[in-house]
């Protein structure tokens, strides 16, 4: 069987303050802008990596959940309890130090866990977790 990772995907609530993280924060680079019905979908990857994205798009658009359920979404994301995605580097200390510079919300410093990687995390513009490993 040959499965590869292609998208996951992180919701957001304001594109621009997305596309300006993840593009010129974290060098990404843009692979698809799509607005519809006043919702915007961002696709954006690590240039060196064009197999794999992350769709970024409004929680809201899914047609099957109700009113009650988005409310519920968009409590969650403000607290960042809603999504998670887990990044790696090899040099967490510069890539925190960046991140930290940019202004993104610091959640964890670089930090050496009891289970054998050593990583950091931060909240995306929409309270998204992302968990940096250090790679060895």
């Amino acid at each position: 069987m040959d499965i590869t990772i292609h998208a996951s995907f992180l919701p957001h609530h304001d594109p621009d303050a997305s596309l300006a993280f993840y593009r010129d924060t974290l060098g990404f680079e843009v692979r698809k802008d799509v607005g519809y019905n006043g919702m915007h979908w961002i696709t954006v990857g690590p240039a060196d990596q064009p197999d794999v994205s992350i769709v970024l798009y409004p929680p809201g658009a899914d047609p099957g959940i109700t009113d009650d359920e988005r409310r519920t979404i968009t409590e969650m994301m403000a607290k960042g309890t809603y999504a998670i995605a887990t990044l790696a580097t090899h040099d967490l200390d510069a890539t925190f130090e960046r991140l930290q510079a940019s202004g993104a919300e610091v959640v964890q410093e670089p930090t050496e866990q009891p289970y054998g990687i050593r990583d950091c995390a931060f909240r995306d513009p929409a309270g998204n977790l992302l968990r940096i490993d250090e790679l060895r």
